[in-house]
């Protein structure tokens, strides 16, 4: 009896939230080497569908680097990065569509298969909007956000659905390959989103890099600088610093950073008092 009373205290702590949050816009990032976790995976597209269901309205912003490499490698082409960025060359950029399109299609499959609705955001949808990134002569064919087409998504949300978004832009005929944590925060942005939650493989901002006990629950904005400044947030953890403070410079209310690996990460971060990862404030 007493595990039937604790779960419904848990759905009684989530009331306020599910209140505060229905119908309001939650853009979620997932990829990196999490996106080859089924089990994380499954968790994730979960929480979409329960969030969707309760009348909140998701989006999901995909990456997939690790699909990119391995369609890069079985063609023989070598990956190469500069600054965390990879080198897309014209020979490129169509097998890194191709393997992105591929990742697109398995999610929004995975989302029907658990009893959900959505519906694939791809390059030739034409709703993410690029320009050539200014080191265009070392990078190639990698983008920056132009504007992101928020009409197309409001239209596929209006249905209840929800966008499933690949991170390459278009620039009329040519494709441009986008960091997904990048083109989540010009989604919330455009949005007005409530929330922008980047799913990563650590707890969030971690005071002592590898210790979790010194994870940062809550840190403003301003904070952040000091924490970059000060080496607390360095390499692959500084662009999704940036892109968070990005999107709440532009009007999304609060950004999160948590671990993929923990079952329901998305829940316990929206819905519970203490939360399980990092939020970004104003």
């Amino acid at each position: 009896m007493q595990d039937v009373i604790r779960k419904a205290d848990i759905l009684i702590e989530a009331l306020p939230y599910l209140q505060a949050f229905r119908g309001k816009v939650i853009v979620a990032k997932y990829g990196g080497s999490a996106i080859d976790n089924p089990t994380a995976m499954r968790g994730i597209l979960q929480d979409l569908v329960f969030l969707s269901v309760v009348g909140l309205r998701p989006i999901l912003v995909h990456g997939g680097g690790p699909a990119i490499t391995r369609k890069l490698a079985a063609r023989g082409h070598e990956t190469t990065f500069i600054d965390g960025m990879r080198v897309t060359d014209r020979a490129t950029v169509q097998l890194v569509d191709d393997a992105l399109t591929e990742v697109n299609h398995r999610l929004v499959r995975q989302v029907r298969l658990l009893g959900g609705q959505a519906q694939g955001v791809v390059a030739h949808d034409r709703v993410v909007v690029a320009s050539p990134h200014p080191r265009a002569k070392e990078l190639g064919f990698v983008g920056l956000v132009r504007r992101v087409r928020a009409a197309r998504l409001r239209a596929i949300l209006g249905r209840h659905v929800v966008p499933v978004v690949s991170p390459i832009g278009s620039a009329g005929r040519q494709r441009y390959n986008i960091n997904a944590d990048t083109v989540a925060s010009h989604v919330a942005a455009e949005l007005r989103a409530e929330k922008l939650v980047l799913l990563t493989n650590v707890r969030g901002i971690l005071r002592k890099p590898g210790h979790v006990e010194s994870l940062l629950s809550t840190v403003s904005v301003k904070e952040t600088a000091r924490l970059v400044k000060s080496g607390v947030v360095q390499s692959g953890m500084i662009p999704k610093v940036a892109a968070c403070v990005e999107a709440l410079q532009h009007g999304v209310k609060k950004a999160h950073i948590i671990d993929a690996a923990i079952p329901h990460a998305m829940l316990l971060e929206i819905f519970t008092k203490q939360g399980i990862g990092t939020e970004i404030i104003r």
